[in-house]
């Protein structure tokens, strides 16, 4: 399992190239609703981390309830090739990721307006949470944010389906959580230079690539007598 945390927690960081687009408002509106808080203010940092907080805490929540569905699905046939097919889809799902990551493939962004359906009816507890004032508001937002539509984020609910166990996808998306950690909290401290550097096609193309190829590593994983 340590090596999947320790995937994870790099999925989470290079993803950041598609943090910026998908998190860059959220975080910038929660910047601008401090009141003009400066980033070498401690209250500054005290509501980002309580924002950040909530995020990582939906996330483990979700792959909780992803493990416990793929440990049912697991179960409901042969355990051993339940479990292979499971670790397929994970792999796959981190190419397409690595693609959309790199800008060679925008297919997860259907994926994304599909979550969108769910999305619309949690959208509305978050905008009655703004603007943010104190960390109990931040906590709460960022447990709504944690919720999302992100391709990034499903892309690894579907590797927690194959973590074995709501323990195991817990962990598993707690780790992708903390990854994605020191970008969102550089967003909200220099949203504009951070901005300039995630956009760089090379950043995107070399962010994808790795995630490619940490999903042909699990592929690899399962040819046979591996």
């Amino acid at each position: 399992m340590a090596p999947d945390l320790l995937g994870a927690f790099v999925v989470g960081l290079l993803g950041g190239v598609h943090c910026l687009a998908m998190c860059g408002g959220i975080v910038g509106a929660l910047t601008l609703g401090q009141g003009g808080a400066r980033a070498s203010e401690p209250g500054f940092w005290l509501l980002q981390l309580a924002y950040n907080l909530g995020r990582l805490t939906s996330y483990v929540v979700a792959g909780a309830l992803a493990g416990g569905l793929g440990l049912l699905l697991a179960s409901a046939g042969p355990l051993g090739q339940a479990q292979k097919l499971l670790n397929l889809l994970a792999g796959l799902f981190m190419i397409l990721l690595g693609l959309y990551l790199a800008g060679w493939w925008s297919g997860l962004a259907r994926v994304e307006r599909a979550g969108g359906l769910l999305w619309k009816h949690i959208e509305p507890l978050g905008r009655r949470l703004l603007p943010v004032r104190s960390p109990w508001q931040a906590l709460l937002l960022g447990m709504v944010w944690g919720w999302l539509p992100c391709g990034l984020v499903y892309s690894v609910l579907i590797w927690s389906l194959a973590a074995g166990g709501m323990m195991q996808g817990a962990l598993l998306m707690g780790a992708f959580g903390l990854g994605t950690l020191p970008n969102l909290l550089l967003m909200g401290a220099a949203a504009g230079w951070l901005a300039g550097t995630l956009r760089r096609p090379a950043v995107r193309r070399i962010a994808g690539f790795l995630v490619i190829l940490l999903g042909l590593a699990m592929l690899f994983q399962l040819r046979p007598g591996a």
